[in-house]
C-alpha cells in the first residue's frame, strides 16, 4: 500500500525520463557484451553462472537451466530425442525417483503442470523453476534439482516406458491441421538445411520405438556443463552466497575431456520465392503469410543497435498502414500484422500474415505486396515516423520507470538469451538513453529503405490456406508478377492519410463533486460517491510506478433481454466498436492515442455491463476521456462497417463448424445446460437476425447511466493529479433523467436452464484426418447462500486437489494424459442474494480415443476414492501451500487487488460498505485455511461435489472421413519440388498473430 510521499516520489522519478542525459555516440562504438547486472562467471568444469538479486516479488527466485542442445542435433533414429529427455528429466535422477521433483516442487507451492518448467527447442533444452525462498534451504534444494538435470537424469527403461504415453498425447495435440500445415511450412521455410527435418516434438514412431538406451546416448554426448548455464534472479540478500550454492551442487562435477562441439547448421537463402498453397476443409480461415528469411546478425555495434530500432520503426509503421486498411470500405483482409521472429540460431523471418474472407487470399496478397512496394516507391510520412518514434519512446520510458521492478522471471529469460544466443543484456538505464539519443534522428527515408530487405526475391516464402480452392500456385505467381511490374512502372499511388483531430473530448465537461468520501483502511482503499451518483473506489499502490488499472460495472445485462432481441443486442458493442464508441472511428483514435499508454475496452455479459482498461499514470487524463466519450456517445450503425463486421462474424460461425472439436463442444453444453439459446453457438440463420439499428439503441443504453456503475482504480495513483480528472471526466458524466437498468441484483433476470439430474454418457464422433481425443466431465454443483463465502473457498481448494490428483494418476502413474484442467462454472445462476449458487466442475483431458473411457473410470474412481478415504494430509499441505504462495504472490499486483475490490462489490454478501464485504471474504478464507485437514477437505467434497448419482461425461472420438481426405490431397498444391514434404498432410490453420515457434514445454 503506498504513501502519499510514495506517489510523489514515483512521479518525480516519472519526470526523470524526460530529462534522462543523452549519449555522445559513434557508430563504430561497440555494445558490452558483458550481461548487466549480474553477477556472471564460469566455474572451472565449464558451467556458466548468472546471479542476480532482484526484489519482485519479494521472497522468491526464478531459476533456470541452459543447456545449449536442441533437436536439431538429433540423428536420424533420434528424432524426438531432446524432448524425451526434457520430459524424463521430472521422472527420475540420481537423488530423486518417482517423480519425487515433482512432489517437491508442489509441495513447496511451485506449481508443476505442461507449459510450466521446461521447453525443448531446435538450439536449446530450459528447464525453468519459479521457487519461494523464505526457507534458506529452499533454494539450495531448488539449484540441487538443476545440478541433477544436468548430468543425473536416470533415463531407465522403466521411466521411458511410463512417460511414453505423456508425450504422446503432447504429440497427438499437435496433429491437428493447424500443427500439420505450420510443420509442412517449416519444412519449406528451412529447405536445405537440418532445422527442416528435426522438429522438437519428433517422429511418431521414434517416441513409440526408442530405447533407452539411445536416450542415453544422446545424453551423455551433448549434456555437459560447457554446453550449460545455471540463472538465478531472485529476492536475494546478495549474490555470493547464491554462487557458492552453484559451486556446492555444480562444482564437483566433471565433463569428458575432448567434447564434440556444438555444430551450426546454415539456413541457405534462395532468390525464387517458394510458394505453398493449402486447400483444407477443415481450416479455420482463409490466410496469407509472406515470410522474408535473412541472417539475424549479432548487436556488436551502435550502428547494429541503430540498424535494429529502424526495423523496429519500419514494422510499426506498416502494422500502422495495415491496420487502417482494415477498417476500410470492403477491404482486402480482416486483420493484418507485421512481426519479426527469431527462427533458429543466427536466422530470423519479417513476416507479414493476414486472414480474409473465404476466397479473397489472393486480393490480401496482393494489397499486402502492394503496400510493401509502394513504401519503396513513396516511403513513409514524416507524420507517420513521428507516430512511431512517440510508440517506441512511450514504450522505452515504460520500461525505464519500472526498471526496478521487473519481474525476476523476465530477467531471467533475458540472461538464458544471453546464453543461447549471444544477445547482449545492456540494462534498461542505457538503452533508454540509447533510444532517447538515436531515435530523433531516424528519418522517415532512413526507415522507409528498410523496405529494399523485403523482395520476393529475397529468400521470400508465399503460404495461403483456404477452407475451398478458389486460386492455384500459377495465381500467386501471377499477383507477384503483377506488383513487380507496377512498382517497375511506379503506377502505385502514394498512400492518402486520414485527417487526426487534436483532442479525443471537443468540450471539456463541468466537474461534478464529491457527494461522500468514505476511507477503508482494512483495503488501503478510498471511496468516493460523486453527485451523479457513481461510486469510485481508488487504492493507491506502489507495485509498478507505470501503472493504473481500472475496471468499472453495471448489473443488467443480455439476461434481461427476449429472444427476439438477443442476437441484434450481442452484436452491439461489435458493431459500437467498429464504429467508434469512444468518439472516433478506430483507425484515427490510433493516431490520437500515439505515445499515449492507455487502453479501454467493454464487455457486456449476461448479467453486467463492464468497462476495463489500463493507463500509465501520465496518461490517466486520456483513459478517463475515453471513458467519458463511452458514456456521452451515441453511435449509430454505418452500412459499410455493418457489412464488414456482420462479414467477419460469419467467418467465424463458418470456422466453428469446420472445426472438428465444434460438435464435441456444442455436445457438452447442450447435455449440461439445456437448449437454452443464450449457451447455444450462433449460426448464420442467427446473424440473419440482426437489426443493426437495434444493437446501436442497445449498446447506447449500456452505457449511458453513471449512477449505476461502480468504478475501481488501483496504481499509481497520485491523488492530487487524479482526484480533480476523476471529478471532470467521470463525474461529468450526465446523468439520464429515468433509470434505464435495474442497478440492484436482486433483480436481474435469471438464465433459465436445468443440470440433468441423472447420469449420461455420450460418445460424439466427428469427421477428422488425424485421430484426436477430448473427455469432459461435469459434475453440478449448489452452495447453499448461508455457507456460500466459506463454500467458494472450498471449491478453490477442491479444483486444485482435484487436478493434482488426476494428473498424478493419468500421468504419472499410467502415463496417459499430457494435462488435465479442473475448472468451475459459478456464475450460470443470477447473482441476486436470495438464491443458492448453482454451477459445475468439470474435468477436461485429451487421450489416445482407445483408452478414453478406461480412463474415465479411472478419475471417476479417484473422486469416489477421495470422497470414501479422504486426501493424504501430504495432499493437503501440498494445495496449502501452493493457494497461499500464489495469495503471496498476488499481493503485490495491481490486477489481483483490482479483482478482489470488485469481487467484494460484486459478492452476494455486499451490502454499501466494501471494505466490510472485503473483510467477510478474507475471513472466509482464512477460516476455510485454518480448518482444511484431510476430512474436512473429504467431508467438502461429498457435501459440494455428489457425483455419483449427478454427472455428465462426453468423449469426443474420431470419425474419419477417407473421402474428405482424399479429396483435399488432390487440391494441395505446393511447390513443385517440395510435395514429398507436403504428401499425406490436410487439416486446419487457426488465426493466430504470428508464425508458431515450434517448441515443446513439459
Amino acid at each position: 500500500m503506498g504513501s502519499l510521499l510514495a506517489e510523489k516520489s514515483s512521479f518525480a522519478k516519472m519526470q526523470s525520463f524526460r530529462s534522462l542525459e543523452l549519449l555522445n555516440l559513434s557508430l563504430i562504438q561497440e555494445v558490452n557484451q558483458q550481461p548487466f547486472g549480474v553477477d556472471y562467471g564460469r566455474l572451472d568444469n565449464g558451467l556458466v553462472y548468472y546471479v542476480r538479486c532482484n526484489p519482485k516479488p519479494r521472497t522468491r527466485a526464478a531459476l533456470a537451466l541452459a543447456v545449449k542442445v536442441g533437436s536439431v542435433l538429433e540423428e536420424e533414429n533420434e528424432r524426438g530425442v531432446a524432448h524425451i529427455v526434457e520430459h524424463l528429466a521430472f521422472s527420475a535422477t540420481k537423488k530423486y525417483t518417482n517423480h519425487n521433483i515433482v512432489k517437491f516442487l508442489e509441495s513447496i507451492g511451485a506449481e508443476f503442470g505442461p507449459c510450466h518448467n521446461a521447453l525443448t527447442y531446435f538450439d536449446e533444452t530450459v528447464y525453468e523453476l519459479f521457487i519461494p525462498i523464505d526457507k534458506p534451504e529452499l533454494l539450495s534444494e531448488a539449484i540441487l534439482v538443476l545440478a541433477e538435470f544436468s548430468s543425473e537424469i536416470r533415463l531407465s527403461k522403466e521411466d521411458l516406458e511410463k512417460e511414453r504415453g505423456a508425450v504422446m498425447e503432447e504429440y497427438r495435440g499437435g496433429r491437428n491441421a493447424s500443427g500439420r500445415i505450420e510443420d509442412a511450412h517449416w519444412a519449406l521455410m528451412m529447405e536445405g538445411s537440418k532445422y527442416a527435418e528435426r522438429l522438437p516434438i519428433g517422429l511418431e514412431k521414434v517416441i513409440q520405438m526408442v530405447s533407452s538406451e539411445t536416450l542415453k546416448q544422446f545424453y551423455q554426448k551433448w549434456y555437459h556443463l560447457q554446453n550449460m548455464a545455471v540463472i538465478a534472479v531472485g529476492d536475494f540478500p546478495g549474490t555470493k552466497g547464491v554462487v557458492e550454492l552453484i559451486r556446492t551442487h555444480f562444482g564437483h562435477k566433471t565433463s569428458m575431456p575432448d567434447l564434440p562441439p556444438i555444430p551450426h547448421f546454415p539456413v541457405p537463402s534462395h532468390e525464387e520465392p517458394r510458394f505453398s498453397y493449402f486447400v483444407e476443409p477443415e481450416a479455420a480461415g482463409s490466410s496469407v503469410m509472406i515470410s522474408y528469411k535473412m541472417q539475424a546478425g549479432q548487436l556488436k555495434t551502435i550502428k547494429d543497435y541503430r540498424d535494429m530500432l529502424v526495423e523496429s520503426m519500419f514494422e510499426k509503421a506498416l502494422n500502422q498502414r495495415f491496420f487502417k486498411i482494415s477498417k476500410r470500405k470492403d477491404p482486402p483482409y480482416f486483420s493484418c500484422s507485421a512481426a519479426t521472429d527469431y527462427l533458429v540460431r543466427q536466422s530470423k523471418a519479417y513476416m507479414m500474415t493476414s486472414y480474409s474472407k473465404e476466397k479473397g487470399t489472393l486480393e490480401a496478397l496482393e494489397s499486402m505486396l502492394t503496400e510493401v512496394a509502394r513504401v519503396r516507391l513513396h516511403g513513409f510520412s514524416e507524420r507517420e515516423i513521428s507516430v512511431v518514434r512517440a510508440l517506441l519512446l512511450s514504450s522505452i520510458e515504460s520500461a525505464y520507470l519500472e526498471r526496478d521492478q521487473m519481474e525476476s522471471t523476465n530477467l531471467r529469460n533475458e540472461y538464458v538469451q544471453h546464453f543461447i544466443h549471444d544477445k547482449p543484456v545492456v540494462g534498461i538505464e542505457y538503452e533508454a538513453q540509447l533510444q532517447k539519443t538515436i531515435l530523433p534522428h531516424i528519418s522517415a527515408s532512413e526507415v522507409s529503405k528498410y523496405a529494399e530487405k523485403l523482395w520476393t526475391s529475397c529468400s521470400c516464402v508465399i503460404k495461403i490456406v483456404e477452407p475451398q480452392a478458389s486460386a492455384k500456385i500459377n495465381d500467386l505467381k501471377k499477383v507477384v508478377m503483377k506488383i513487380n511490374k507496377l512498382e517497375k512502372e511506379r503506377s502505385i499511388t502514394p498512400w492518402d492519410e486520414e485527417d487526426v483531430p487534436e483532442e479525443i473530448v471537443n468540450s471539456k465537461p463541468n466537474a461534478g463533486n464529491i457527494l461522500q468520501r468514505l476511507e477503508y483502511s482494512n483495503i488501503g482503499a478510498t471511496e468516493l460517491i460523486l453527485s451523479n451518483g457513481m461510486r469510485v473506489c481508488y487504492k493507491c499502490t506502489d507495485f509498478s510506478d507505470d501503472e493504473v488499472l481500472f475496471s468499472g460495472f453495471s448489473y443488467g445485462g443480455l439476461s434481461e433481454l427476449p429472444k427476439s432481441k438477443y442476437f441484434s443486442s450481442l452484436m452491439g458493442s461489435r458493431i459500437a466498436g467498429e464504429v467508434g464508441m469512444f468518439g472516433h472511428r478506430p483507425s484515427v483514435l490510433m493516431d490520437m492515442l500515439a505515445g499515449k499508454r492507455v487502453g479501454v475496452d467493454v464487455d457486456v455479459g449476461k448479467y453486467m455491463r463492464t468497462f476495463h482498461g489500463y493507463c500509465s499514470p501520465l496518461s490517466l487524463e486520456t483513459a478517463l476521456q475515453l471513458v467519458y466519450q463511452l458514456f456521452t456517445t451515441d453511435v449509430t450503425p454505418v452500412e459499410e462497417v455493418v457489412k464488414r463486421v456482420m462479414q467477419v462474424e460469419k467467418e467465424a460461425v463458418l470456422a466453428q463448424e469446420r472445426d472438428p472439436f465444434t460438435a464435441f463442444t456444442n455436445r457438452v453444453i447442450e447435455i449440461n445446460y439445456g437448449n437454452s439459446y443464450f449457451f447455444k453457438p450462433i449460426r448464420i440463420s442467427n446473424l440473419r437476425k440482426v437489426d443493426p439499428l437495434k444493437a446501436c439503441e442497445y449498446f447506447n443504453s449500456c452505457f449511458k447511466d453513471p449512477s449505476t456503475f461502480s468504478v475501481v482504480i488501483v496504481g499509481n495513483i497520485d491523488t492530487t493529479v487524479a482526484l480533480p480528472l476523476i471529478l471532470q471526466y467521470l463525474g461529468g458524466i450526465p446523468k439520464p433523467p429515468e433509470p434505464i437498468f435495474h442497478s440492484n441484483s436482486d433483480y436481474i433476470k435469471e438464465l433459465r436452464f436445468a443440470y440433468p439430474t441423472t447420469i449420461a454418457r455420450e460418445v460424439v464422433h466427428s469427421p477428422m484426418v488425424e485421430a484426436q481425443c477430448g473427455v469432459h466431465v461435469c459434475i453440478p454443483i449448489e452452495l447453499k447462500k448461508g455457507t456460500m463465502v466459506e463454500e467458494i473457498q472450498y471449491i478453490e481448494f477442491l479444483k486444485k486437489l482435484l487436478d493434482n490428483k488426476i494428473l498424478q494418476l493419468l500421468r504419472f502413474k499410467h502415463g496417459q494424459i499430457y494435462g488435465a484442467s479442473v475448472y468451475d462454472f459459478l456464475d450460470g445462476y443470477l447473482p441476486c442474494i436470495a438464491t443458492d449458487v448453482r454451477g459445475d466442475i468439470s474435468i477436461y483431458f485429451s487421450c489416445d480415443p482407445k483408452i478414453a473411457s478406461k480412463l474415465v473410470d479411472l478419475a471417476l474412481d479417484e473422486i469416489l476414492r477421495l470422497q470414501e478415504e479422504g486426501p493424504s494430509d501430504q495432499d493437503v499441505s501440498t494445495i496449502l501451500e501452493i493457494e497461499q504462495r500464489a495469495h503471496e504472490n498476488g499481493l503485490q499486483e495491481n490486477g489481483y487487488w483490482l479483482e478482489r475490490i470488485l469481487y467484494s462489490y460484486q459478492s452476494r454478501i455486499y451490502s454499501g460498505d466494501v471494505g466490510a464485504s472485503f473483510k467477510i471474504l478474507d475471513e472466509g478464507r482464512s477460516k476455510v485455511r485454518e480448518s482444511l485437514t484431510p476430512l474436512t477437505i473429504q467431508l467438502a467434497l461429498q457435501r459440494i461435489v455428489p457425483f455419483k448419482n449427478q454427472h455428465t461425461v462426453v468423449i469426443l472420438k474420431p470419425q474419419l472421413s477417407w473421402f474428405k481426405w482424399l479429396g483435399s490431397i488432390s487440391q494441395w498444391t505446393p511447390h513443385g519440388r517440395d510435395a514429398k514434404i507436403l504428401a499425406g498432410i490436410a487439416g486446419f490453420t487457426v488465426l493466430a498473430l504470428t508464425f508458431r515457434r515450434y517448441s515443446h514445454r513439459s
